[in-house]
Formats: C-alpha cells, sequence, structure tokens
C-alpha cells in the first residue's frame, strides 16, 4: 500500500493547534504565579520605588533635592567606611560559610544512612533558631565581665579579649555569628547537590586512577557549580542585608567599626530622624548586589548554553 502523505492544511491545523494549546499553559502558568507576582509586587517593588522617592527629599520630607543625600553621602568619611566594612563582613563571611557548608556537608553525606538524619537535625540547630535569639547567647559569650572565652583563656594562660570593644576583634565576632548561623544553610544545598551527582561519575574516575582531591575537583566541584552560585548569591544579598546580629551584638561600634548599610541606615534614619538620608543609605546596596547578581548570573547562564 501507498504510504498516505498528510495534508499541508492538516499539518499547519496541527502545529496552530500546539501553539493555541502551549499558549493556553503559559496563560494558566501566568494565572496560577499571579498572587505570587502581586505579593513581590507589594512587598519588594512598591518599598523600593518609595524608598528612592524618600531618599530624593529633604530632611523634613517636604522639599524635592534630587541627588542632594546622595553626593552628600560622598563627602562623609563614616560613609565609605560603611561601605567597606559591608564588603568585608559579607564577602568574608559568605566566603567561610561556603567552605564550612562545603566540608560539612562531605562529612555527612558519607554518613550511614541511618546516622545522616540525626546528624542533620543537630546541623541544623543554628538556623532554625531565631537570629536576635542565638545572638544574644553569643552576646553573652562575648561579655566582657562574663565572657565563657576569656573565662577559658584565663585558665589556659591567654591573655582575655576586648571581643566586643576593639574594632577588629568586633569585626571578628560579627562575621564568625553571621557563619555560625548561616552555614547549615550552605549545608542542607551542598548535601542535595551531592546526592545528585550519579555515583557512575566516581567510579569511572577511580578506574582512570583519580585520587580523592582529583574526585572533588574535577567531578564534584563541576556538577554543583551551579548550585554553589545560587547558593552563594542568595547568601550574599541576605548576609548584605544583615541587621540583627550586628545591631545586637555592636550596635555598629566601637565608633563605628562594625557598621553595615542596614544599621548604619537605621541609626541615620530612625534614630537621627533623618529618614530622607537613611533611605539614600539603604539603596546604595542595590547596585552592588546588582553588579554581584549579575556576573553570577551571567556565569550559570553561559554555563547552561554551553551544556
Amino acid at each position: 500500500m501507498a504510504a498516505v502523505i498528510p495534508a499541508p492544511q492538516a499539518v499547519a491545523r496541527k502545529h496552530g493547534g500546539l501553539q493555541r494549546f502551549a499558549r493556553r499553559k503559559s496563560t494558566v502558568a501566568f494565572l496560577m504565579a499571579l498572587p505570587l507576582i502581586v505579593l513581590i509586587a507589594a512587598l519588594v517593588v512598591y518599598p523600593t520605588f518609595y524608598a528612592i522617592y524618600l531618599a530624593m527629599l529633604n530632611k523634613s520630607l517636604e522639599r524635592f533635592v534630587g541627588f542632594s543625600n546622595f553626593t552628600f553621602l560622598f563627602t562623609r568619611e563614616t560613609f565609605w567606611m560603611v561601605v567597606k566594612q559591608s564588603c568585608i563582613f559579607a564577602i568574608s563571611a559568605v566566603i567561610f560559610k561556603a567552605l564550612i557548608g562545603f566540608c560539612v556537608a562531605h562529612f555527612v553525606h558519607n554518613v550511614p544512612a541511618k546516622g545522616q538524619r540525626k546528624w542533620r537535625g543537630m546541623l541544623l540547630i543554628p538556623w532554625v533558631i531565631p537570629p536576635a535569639m542565638s545572638t544574644l547567647g553569643w552576646f553573652w559569650l562575648f561579655d566582657p565581665s562574663y565572657s565563657a572565652f576569656n573565662w577559658i583563656f584565663v585558665r589556659l594562660g591567654i591573655p582575655s579579649v576586648t571581643w566586643l570593644g576593639d574594632g577588629n576583634w568586633a569585626r571578628f565576632s560579627v562575621i564568625l555569628v553571621n557563619v555560625w548561623y548561616g552555614a547549615p544553610f550552605f549545608l542542607i544545598m551542598y548535601l542535595a547537590a551531592l546526592k545528585s551527582v550519579p555515583e557512575q561519575l566516581y567510579e569511572a574516575a577511580a578506574i582512570d586512577g583519580a585520587n580523592w582531591w582529583q574526585k572533588i575537583w574535577y567531578v564534584t566541584l563541576p556538577m554543583m557549580r551551579n548550585i554553589i552560585s545560587i547558593t552563594v548569591l542568595f547568601s550574599l544579598i541576605v548576609t548584605f542585608a544583615n541587621f540583627d546580629i550586628v545591631r545586637i551584638l555592636t550596635a555598629g561600634g566601637p565608633i563605628d567599626k562594625t557598621h553595615v548599610f542596614a544599621t548604619w541606615a537605621f541609626l541615620v534614619g530612625i534614630q537621627g530622624g533623618d529618614i530622607a538620608l537613611g533611605a539614600a543609605v539603604s539603596l546604595f546596596m542595590f547596585p552592588i548586589l546588582a553588579v554581584a547578581a549579575y556576573f553570577i548570573l551571567r556565569d550559570i547562564s553561559r554555563r547552561g548554553n554551553e551544556a
């Protein structure tokens, strides 16, 4: 029998139907996501534009002054110190969280399946405790009179440390607490990524004579690279906007040495009564985070295209 060749009109109708179906699916998807879009617009987009509007008013919020608040900040030495401190705080904390999370995730991944649940539960405790509550505990550990760390140092013959009274030690303290709080998030993300790496890749690497480090470098890291990038980006955004840890531990002291954007914006805008200038301070986080997000997401997109 001769093969039946479909008519061009039938093929066109079929493709047209598929396209209409795809359009209907996208419409349904949009409608399902619409409540979340509205929520994001209400909680993120509107406050952002309102902050831009406030940043262009004078201190009494009665007169439009354009970019005067921003140019005024450029002339203040404290502002540049806050920019430097915010970058040091966020970048160093994210690096240590990523390294600790990667190492601990490997440890938990190699634990027998029966014991993994117990380890995951214990290691997630710092992340599930409210930050303000856990930071208060750390504040007592750093207390100049009753510090548990200094109590141990004295008995070991080591001079006690003014944890929150010295600028460098205060910076170290807030970074330490942020790492303690945020490392479990990296742990759970990396552990999920490790479980998705096929065992056949490790077996093939072992047959080729790869050692432990070569398996990590040539198998684990390439397979986890996108998860690592997304986790780092998310943590960088959250860490840059961190408020409670610095506010509770040091309140920006000593002598403004530990202020980050959020705490200094609170000091200037709320406690200082200059809402417009405080809004201008908070807006400086956006260009810094936008640049970081651009490069990280571009790298992820490039690797996706290569794949």
